[in-house]
């Protein structure tokens, strides 16, 4: 063999081993690779079957071996978060210098300093950005930056620059700056309507006017298919003035689905029959309308069903104290304070029980305690404040409604309730005022419609005093409930003051019909007969209310009168038969 030939058969094996060395260096890679990505699906199922100790192990190991790229950093991250080591998230993030690199790690670290309370630094964090009162954003540092990942068209994700929004929301709010907060959420729910938090945040914690709901509603941008979240964003915010277009949409929502005619429309359609939240908007509007018997009933099929929606719980406590259902309250008030005892409504259910049976000391004991635990939690200030009102605490009573008013711009409540407690210590120009205000709110509550028709006949306005009552009672729900007796009597009064007897009368006896057991009613309506000269149909009626009550000095005086009277008449006709 050839010199030539050797060196031929000794360049074939040397090309032969360095094509082998090649593909054993690419096997090994390919195998290292699918090691990789088997421990990466093993980290994403720990997190998905909430083994957070186990998604940490195994991040931390997945980094290392696979070089510390920014996906598995930012898994790893994901997992202390999710295993709520804040601080060990917050400084692998930073070791790595992250931060800077994607909003995802920026948004991420700042959600670990919000779980430490360290509110400056997040803001920090999450950069400066200029915000207008109607939530239009500006902010330079995120032009520019790709926040899409590569996903499937169908897929919907919240847009990260709206969770950011919300976050400098949540912030400013904790620091107490609610204009500045206000000012985030709107932006948040600006950026995508999806972002519910936002939503949240606004109308839960009365953030809003009526007009502002309105004007922010109208400003968001849904697309066709998501009609039925503009209807139920539209149904929980706009409570005041708009009971028939809730009623109409909530029945658009719970309408029965029918068959699509087309692939497009079977998009479009959808059927919330039967969902609680949509439940908690009806049973919500009937609380508001003051229909309460109907509200509880609501509350409570809502609560069979899911007995820890504790959105609509405040509303069927309410309910069940305004009907004076202390078992109920105690039940519910010792079933929450086992199961969420650190949370505001467990403690709010214990001080609702304890005004319900008329120990107010212990009521705003346990009231206070909830809006310490949360103090953006509107119904525990109005409680304490009726708490001390109950016991003619004025002074208090009106610190805890001014914080409820300067907390809860949206709310009418405090502003009633201000303007109740200035009516029950005469101050008639003041409560004017807040009753007014209460009002411009919400135009549609029979209740402050009542207050004003006091506050007028105090100030013996009686013909004014009378409209308000009518208005208030065409408001009410029908039929009227024994809760409504009050202001049905109030607008008897207001007749017989205006000697209209007759309507009076009719009054007073719908006001019988409504509470029979009204001893003040009975002499009402027998002061009426009285003026009109029926003197033994009065004396009927002041005996009734005197068995009812036998200690009220008025009736037995006005009795005297009336027996009096007729032993005058009787007189006067034996007289006349005589001659």
């Amino acid at each position: 063999m050839g010199g030539d030939e050797e060196s031929w058969i000794a360049e074939r094996k040397r090309k032969r081993s360095i094509g082998n060395d090649v593909a054993e260096a690419g096997d090994v890679v390919a195998m290292r690779e699918m090691d990789m990505e088997k421990l990466r699906s093993v980290v994403r199922d720990c997190l998905g079957k909430h083994l957070y100790s186990s998604a940490i192990f195994f991040a931390d190991k997945l980094a290392t071996m696979a070089g510390n790229t920014p996906q598995d950093l930012y898994m790893q991250a994901q997992a202390l978060y999710l295993g709520k080591e804040y601080r060990r998230a917050l400084h692998l993030l930073r070791r790595f210098h992250l931060v800077s690199a994607d909003l995802r790690f920026r948004y991420l670290a700042a959600k670990c300093l919000a779980e430490v309370k360290d509110w400056e630094e997040c803001l920090v964090m999450l950069g400066e950005g200029d915000v207008d009162e109607d939530g239009n954003v500006e902010m330079a540092e995120e032009q520019g930056v790709d926040l899409s990942e590569s996903k499937d068209v169908e897929e919907r994700e919240i847009h990260i620059s709206s969770a950011m929004c919300l976050l400098r929301g949540r912030a400013f709010e904790a620091l107490e700056n609610r204009a500045r907060a206000l000012c985030w959420y709107k932006a948040a729910l600006k950026a995508d309507p999806f972002c519910y938090e936002a939503f949240e945040h606004l109308v839960d914690n009365h953030m809003l006017t009526n007009e502002q709901e309105s004007k922010l509603l109208s400003s968001l941008k849904f697309d066709p298919e998501d009609r039925w979240l503009s209807l139920l964003y539209s149904c929980r915010a706009n409570k005041y003035g708009q009971g028939a277009k809730i009623d109409m949409k909530i029945a658009e929502l719970e309408q029965e689905l029918e068959e699509p005619q087309s692939d497009d429309e079977s998009r479009a359609i959808c059927s919330l029959k039967d969902n609680t939240d949509v439940m908690a908007c009806r049973a919500d509007l009937e609380y508001h309308k003051g229909d309460f018997q109907r509200c509880y009933e609501s509350t409570k099929a809502l609560l069979e069903k899911d007995p820890y929606h504790l959105r609509c719980m405040p509303l069927h406590l309410g309910a069940a104290l305004e009907l004076g259902r202390k078992n109920e309250l105690f039940l519910r008030a010792h079933s929450l304070v086992q199961e969420y005892p650190t949370k505001a409504i467990a403690w709010f259910a214990v001080g609702c029980y304890y005004y319900c049976i008329r120990q107010y000391d212990h009521a705003r004991r346990y009231f206070c305690k909830a809006t310490a635990m949360e103090y953006s939690f509107a119904p525990a200030w109005l409680g304490f404040g009726n708490a001390y009102a109950a016991q003619d605490e004025s002074d208090q009573a009106m610190a805890a409604y001014r914080t409820a008013a300067r907390l809860f711009a949206g709310c009418h409540l405090p502003n009633l309730c201000i303007g109740m407690e200035y009516l029950r210590t005469n101050n008639l120009n003041l409560a004017e005022q807040f009753l007014l205000q209460a009002k411009s709110i919400c135009p549609d509550d029979p209740l402050v419609f009542n207050e004003l028709g006091v506050m007028a006949y105090r100030n013996k306005e009686f013909k004014i005093a009378a409209d308000w009552f009518d208005k208030a009672l065409n408001l009410a729900p029908k039929p009227l409930t024994d809760s409504w007796e009050p202001t049905v009597v109030n607008f008897a009064h207001t007749l017989r003051k205006l000697k209209m007897y007759a309507k009076a009368i009719f009054e007073y006896e719908k006001a019988l019909a409504l509470y029979p057991r009204g001893a003040s009613t009975y002499a009402a309506l027998g002061f009426t007969h009285h003026l009109q000269g029926n003197s033994s149909v009065a004396i009927d009626f002041y005996h009734k209310a005197l068995g009812l009550k036998p200690d009220d000095s008025f009736t037995a005086e006005m009795l005297s009168l009336a027996l009096a009277d007729e032993c005058h008449l009787q007189n006067a006709s034996g007289s006349s038969q005589l001659f």
